[in-house]
């Protein structure tokens, strides 16, 4: 099945997802200021997967791509983002190890919470990509760079880590006000829970990427990982065909 298809969230918002391909259920969760379109399908990501024979579901974030917008701050509590992964695998009927799951930078991050809250049921396989543990442990830094990026729109020096995401904000036509409530739904997830993940984990991130910390660190910590390191930094990694080759690659194993 292809196209973008759509469901009501657990408040009510509608959530908007991709699917490419018959097989296994993978579902992948993109990054923050982007969308299931930039991140899994323009570089071919989700198209190698199919290939490979897994049925790729991929949701567009609250407050991005296709899915609702809402300007109502009651629309982001904590963890709303895991909630809304959890609802979108009830809505599948996607059952303990039936499925794996995944996420690329805020995506990743939204996978740890999906885990570490334990109301889902269990995925098969993990892809944590474009995380590094830092990110995980202290949501805040991150946090703050984003909320300096959207408070000052248009003030931002060329060249500088703030210039730069707002240009990428303008490429994915995000909302400012929605995507300033994302960041109230941050939650750091404990040490003891990260290295509690018992499922093998795909730890993949651009060998120049430090944005959320060290990817290595995170591997370290878990009990079953392996490490891929591919080219770029964390912008430029995610379209990078390397980065698809090495998810069919961990989950074809």
């Amino acid at each position: 099945m292809d196209g973008i298809q759509r469901f009501d969230s657990f408040d009510g918002t509608p959530i908007a997802w991709h699917e490419l391909g018959e097989g296994r259920p993978l579902v992948l969760i993109h990054g923050y200021f982007s969308d299931a379109n930039t991140n899994w399908i323009k570089y071919g990501h989700a198209a190698i997967l199919a290939e490979a024979g897994f049925r790729v579901i991929m949701p567009d974030l609250r407050a991005h791509g296709q899915s609702g917008r809402p300007h109502d701050a009651a629309a982001y509590p904590a963890d709303a983002l895991a909630m809304d992964a959890e609802a979108l695998i009830a809505h599948l009927d996607l059952d303990a190890g039936c499925y794996d799951l995944g996420g690329y930078s805020l995506g990743a991050r939204t996978v740890v919470r999906v885990l570490a809250r334990g109301h889902a049921p269990a995925p098969r396989r993990v892809i944590l990509s474009g995380m590094g543990l830092e990110g995980l442990l202290d949501t805040g830094a991150r946090a703050g760079h984003f909320r300096r990026v959207l408070t000052g729109l248009g003030s931002h020096a060329r060249g500088t880590p703030e210039w730069m995401a707002e240009a990428f904000l303008k490429t994915t036509g995000g909302d400012p006000v929605a995507l300033l409530g994302i960041l109230d739904t941050f939650v750091d997830t404990p040490r003891g829970a990260i290295a509690g993940i018992g499922q093998p984990v795909l730890v993949a991130a651009g060998v120049d990427d430090d944005d959320n910390g060290s990817h290595a660190a995170l591997a370290d910590l878990l009990p079953d990982a392996r490490l891929v390191e591919v080219p770029g930094n964390h912008m430029s990694a995610v379209t990078k065909r390397e980065l698809g080759e090495a998810i069919r690659d961990f989950l074809t194993a």
